[in-house]
């Protein structure tokens, strides 16, 4: 079920550091009722303060990874990359501080089907959106789901603990080799297209895998699934700077009409 967004005041209750820029973000977020796989958030740059901040201005989109109902409220997860001024001051919040909320937002990823099985390929941030799937697909069958992790090294690598956790099967790439295999994500994938008939890939990462990944896909003649991550400024379809040209002329938003898409109507090749 898909919920109205809620607009809320999150109390951190931890922003933990993941590595060099790695970071998981706990919020306390009051009202919060669920989400949908793929659905993400709004969320201030850093702690509200006494006063108004105007740089930077606008809110980060962010992924939502996980969340748990309490008394008090939802625990909702985020992981993000420190990767700008923005993320910067974010990564400053402190636990007892208040981080503007607003979500879900957003088309979630379809629900998987039971008599096929799910390639989630997940590189860098994009991770976080695949989360709650394999959670899901889990419940479905032994065997429903396996999870495909890329990463620059190790040390990049995020979520890899909490899949493990899950009852899918895991696979890890780091193109530096320092943990599982040394590659590309997508060159798993390759081989379980190849060998997994009754497949669909559900992809979230960089844009140069994502565009790969729709590509094997296809090629095999599979279903695939992408969440795109471009820049956003409302998250409702206002500004509409996170434009994405499709396969058939124009453009969606991808706040609004995604940010899961089908990957055939996306022009990759125009595709920033």
């Amino acid at each position: 079920m898909i919920r109205a967004p809620l607009r809320a005041d999150a109390s951190v209750l931890e922003n933990e550091a993941m590595g060099a820029a790695n970071r998981r973000l706990r919020l306390l977020v009051p009202g919060f009722e669920g989400f949908e796989p793929g659905q993400f958030a709004m969320l201030s740059p850093g702690a509200v303060g006494g006063a108004l901040r105007f740089d930077p201005l606008l809110p980060r989109p962010m992924a939502i990874y996980r969340a748990s109902s309490g008394s008090a409220g939802a625990e909702v997860e985020i992981l993000y990359k420190v990767s700008g001024r923005g993320t910067a001051l974010l990564a400053q919040a402190r636990p007892g501080e208040q981080i503007r909320f607003v979500g879900p937002l957003g088309r979630p990823f379809p629900d998987l089907r039971s008599d096929r099985v799910a390639l989630l390929v997940g590189g860098g941030t994009g991770v976080a959106s695949l989360y709650e799937l394999a959670v899901r697909g889990a419940r479905l069958r032994a065997g429903a789901v396996r999870v495909l992790l890329g990463a620059k090294s190790a040390r990049d690598l995020m979520g890899h603990a909490d899949f493990s956790s899950l009852a899918v099967a895991v696979d890890v790439s780091t193109e530096d080799g320092s943990l599982g295999e040394r590659g590309l994500v997508t060159e798993p994938l390759a081989r379980w297209l190849a060998d997994e008939p009754a497949s669909d890939v559900y992809a979230c990462g960089p844009t140069a895998m994502m565009r790969a990944a729709a590509a094997l896909a296809l090629r095999f003649g599979r279903r695939c699934f992408v969440s795109l991550e471009n820049p956003m400024a409302c998250g409702f379809g206002v500004c509409l700077g996170c434009a994405a040209p499709r396969r058939d002329g124009g453009f969606a938003l991808v706040c609004r009409d995604g940010p899961v898409f089908d990957a055939t109507i996306v022009d990759w090749e125009r595709l920033a």
